[in-house]
């Protein structure tokens, strides 16, 4: 395959084999960052990690994959989605062999930040790819399966995950992406339709430097301030962070006077009012998902005292209940608008809200902190945690499935691979 052959889509629709192809790089992208949450500890006593190394090992995927995102759904949109997202998924797939085989935590650390490299340049060409090539009820659908497959990834992950560090080893969550990857590889040419934008923009090597520098910049000190005690190199980053981030927007606002498209057009956002309402819902979102799903995987296991399968099989109600609920979204949103989005985020609250209280009341029968407590009162805490944990799943459902639709549904096509990496 080469760029030259990535021309303008001759086709407005895609099969489900090419919509499930496509799914696999969202999904192993997201499954990627979460499914490493259960294995933390067992990473840790393998290789001898340190606390602020498990950080990073988290960290390094995510940040890269913030980094390049942007850059990501840029080269999409100038080189080809499907010439990309090739490159990208093949490029995921040796990464996640290395860290599957990694014998000490420096290649673990090396080989994650090129997974999170990776993830960045495949996982827009999906969005971009939705929005450019279909219309209609089929792109609504979707994006729906779009949103479903990112966001059953977090919950699959650590059920996953679970299983497969308590029944093969640590190393066994990294490998199983390499036989996915190798066959959306193989199926990808012939089941997915070319598409790339007809404006040639160039890559934005200033604004992709300055906001690397600005996301770097946030994400590091926030990984590895609190275990090393805030040292001076944390609050300088911030301090970069900030300058960058102001020379970013500034060089935003100015490039188009030099005639230079921007990494990320502020016109888009502006023009596109879904975009510049929906974009901070988003952020924050999954800034508050990403957080649940971390700190639960960890406190079961470090704090309840559960291995990592019952690690992995306690965030199963989370699982079931999201897989359940996302294909519903398109019709609620025919009927309810907007209503839907903001039942969804209300639900979710509403879910996280009881399971913090339930965990703050009921930390002793649930089996934490040397618990003493009757097999009553665990079973009622216990299921209490579950409906809980049911309410965050749909909430989470209803509210991933409407944002996606809603912040794109203003969106250009000639703009789509940088408006499926900005949502």
């Amino acid at each position: 395959m080469t760029a030259s052959t990535d021309t303008a889509p001759a086709v407005t629709t895609i099969s489900r084999l090419g919509t499930l192809v496509l799914l696999a790089g969202p999904f192993l992208a997201g499954l990627d960052f979460f499914i490493v949450n259960v294995a933390l500890p067992t990473i840790q006593k393998s290789l001898g990690a340190s606390g602020g190394t498990l950080e990073l090992v988290v960290a390094g995927y995510g940040t890269a994959y913030a980094v390049l995102l942007v850059l990501g759904g840029r080269l999409g949109d100038e080189r080809g989605r499907r010439l990309m997202y090739g490159i990208g998924i093949a490029a995921f797939t040796l990464t996640s062999l290395a860290a599957g085989l990694a014998p000490s935590v420096p290649i673990l650390l090396a080989a994650r930040v090129l997974q999170g490299a990776s993830s960045a340049l495949m996982t827009p060409q999906t969005l971009a790819t939705f929005q450019s090539v279909l219309r209609g009820p089929a792109r609504g659908r979707a994006i729906a399966t779009y949103a479903a497959a990112g966001g059953l990834s977090s919950v699959v992950g650590q059920l996953l995950g679970g299983v497969l560090v308590s029944t093969v080893s640590w190393r066994a969550i990294f490998l199983v992406n390499v036989p996915v990857g190798i066959l959306a590889l193989v199926l990808l040419r012939r089941s997915v339709p070319v598409s790339r934008s007809t404006t040639r923009v160039g890559v934005d090597v200033r604004g992709t430097v300055l906001l690397g520098l600005s996301i770097a910049g946030l994400l590091v000190p926030l990984s590895e301030g609190s275990t090393l005690g805030w040292p001076w190199w944390t609050w300088a980053s911030l301090a970069v962070c900030v300058v960058c981030a102001a020379l970013f927007v500034r060089w935003s606002a100015h490039a188009p006077r030099l005639g230079v498209t921007p990494l990320l057009p502020l016109a888009l956002v502006s023009r596109a009012r879904s975009m510049r309402r929906g974009l901070p819902v988003l952020i924050l979102f999954f800034i508050v998902f990403g957080a649940f799903m971390f700190v639960f995987a960890i406190a079961v296991q470090d704090g309840l005292g559960l291995s990592p399968l019952a690690a992995g099989l306690a965030i199963a109600p989370v699982c079931v209940a999201y897989f359940i609920t996302p294909f519903r979204v398109p019709g609620l949103l025919q009927r309810f608008g907007r209503r839907v989005l903001t039942v969804g985020l209300a639900v979710e609250g509403v879910g996280l809200l009881a399971l913090v209280v339930i965990v703050r009341v009921g930390w002793h029968a649930l089996g934490g902190a040397g618990s003493g407590a009757s097999r009553g009162s665990t079973l009622v805490a216990a299921i209490f945690a579950v409906v809980a944990l049911i309410i965050v799943g749909i909430g989470q459902s209803l509210g991933v499935g409407s944002l996606f639709r809603l912040v794109l549904s203003e969106v250009p096509v000639e703009s789509a691979g940088v408006g499926g990496e900005c949502s």
